[in-house]
């Protein structure tokens, strides 16, 4: 069974080794050369799918205008598979599926890495199945295995909110249409937050995920509440405390609070990063998780975030 918190790990070890270290010009003199090459007498063309479609086959020959030139517009979602992996198996038919249902918002491109060896060579990809996001012709996040499909609506999500207004094709949040009506739900337990009631305003998150477990925004709510009522019980001698205990996790995990708190993020990053290096077995895992849940109060765009992630996949690996 797949462990969320790995994979979540995993996929930020992927995405920093990707950030900015794939040049995918590599594939354009490849993609001309075929393209000027006589066409095959027979069999099924190179790339499935028209201009509009959710889901396309895309070859070396393609690459470059089916996968780089259309997400300068749009989101481009990459499944690197071959026929004998199970896991593919797998995870295939999901991001089809959720490419159909997202009504344009991103294309799902698919390469069959035996055919095309030479784009799994330009990503340096270990193992497949290998999910690769490519935003304005470049590489912006991954994971690799076959998470559940709740996850990865969730990485879609957080994906399709920090690409709002960057592409053409992701209009800014609020752009055109009409006002959507406040959700009542949200109301209560904002109202809640606000006045300090953190017990209520966790209840009220949580009413809406019994009915909603993918909703984004009641789970980034609760999220926030949690940490509110943490940081509330902290004191300024959190951080001293942890200072002169570095082996006690809920010591760690108080200064690491008290700091996010106080607007020393980085410091609080930082702090559990290191009690990552220190333990390992179960106590890694509080740590870890402890520390994406601090992740999961930012934006996955936020520099400081993103900085932590790779410095938490390289403490990992």
């Amino acid at each position: 069974m797949t462990n969320p918190r790995a994979s979540a790990a995993k996929s930020a070890a992927m995405s920093a080794a990707l950030s900015g270290a794939v040049d995918l010009s590599a594939l354009k003199a490849r993609a001309e050369a075929q393209r000027n090459a006589p066409p095959p007498s027979s069999g099924a063309p190179a790339g499935g799918g028209g201009a509009g479609a959710a889901v396309i086959d895309v070859t070396e020959a393609t690459f470059q205008a089916e996968v780089v030139e259309r997400s300068l517009q749009q989101l481009v979602v990459v499944d690197l598979w071959a026929e004998w992996c199970g896991p593919c198996k797998q995870l295939s038919p999901v991001l089809e599926r959720l490419a159909e249902q997202s009504g344009g918002a991103w294309v799902l491109a698919k390469v069959d890495v035996d055919a095309n060896p030479r784009i799994a060579q330009v990503f340096g990809v270990q193992s497949i199945p290998t999910v690769v996001a490519i935003a304005g012709g470049q590489p912006v996040n991954a994971f690799s295995g076959a998470l559940p499909e709740n996850e990865i609506r969730q990485w879609l999500d957080q994906l399709l909110e920090a690409l709002k207004g960057k592409l053409p094709g992701i209009p800014p949040s609020g752009a055109g249409g009409a006002e959507e009506p406040e959700d009542p739900r949200f109301t209560e337990a904002e109202a809640a937050f606000e006045r300090g009631d953190f017990a209520a305003a966790e209840a009220a998150y949580q009413r809406i995920l019994d009915v909603e477990p993918a909703n984004e925004l009641a789970k980034a709510g609760l999220a926030q509440v949690r940490f509110a009522a943490r940081a509330a019980e902290a004191d300024p001698t959190a951080v001293a405390r942890a200072d002169a205990a570095p082996d006690d996790l809920e010591a760690q995990f108080a200064a690491a609070d008290y700091e996010v708190a106080t607007g020393k993020v980085e410091d609080g990053f930082a702090r559990l990063i290191e009690a990552v290096r220190r333990t390992a077995g179960p106590e890694r895992n509080r740590v870890r998780e402890h520390l994406v849940s601090l992740f999961e109060l930012f934006d996955p765009a936020d520099d400081r975030v993103a900085a932590a992630r790779r410095n938490l996949a390289s403490a990992l690996f």
